[in-house]
């Protein structure tokens, strides 16, 4: 039983082949992005650094992404 369904008469390896391609490329493209969204994180918390603290009120005031992203950051740090 296990055996056919392995071999899905003949076409077995060309499905299990699909779907470890498939695999591939979606753990390969979560990594590159979780990558480049760890950088920007990293760049945006330099530029927050340099603001003085009353730019920075204002920013983290104005935009709802900054403060969750800092509340996020500082949890990670």
């Amino acid at each position: 039983m296990i055996q056919n369904f392995i071999s899905m008469n003949g076409y077995g390896f060309f499905v299990w082949l699909s779907f470890a391609i498939t695999f591939l490329a979606c753990g390969m493209l979560y990594y590159k992005t979780y990558k480049t969204l760890k950088k920007y994180e990293k760049d945006f918390a330099k530029e927050l650094d340099q603001l003085s603290e009353a730019e920075r009120k204002l920013v983290l005031e104005k935009s709802k992404v900054a403060s969750q992203f800092l509340a996020s950051y500082n949890k990670s740090i």
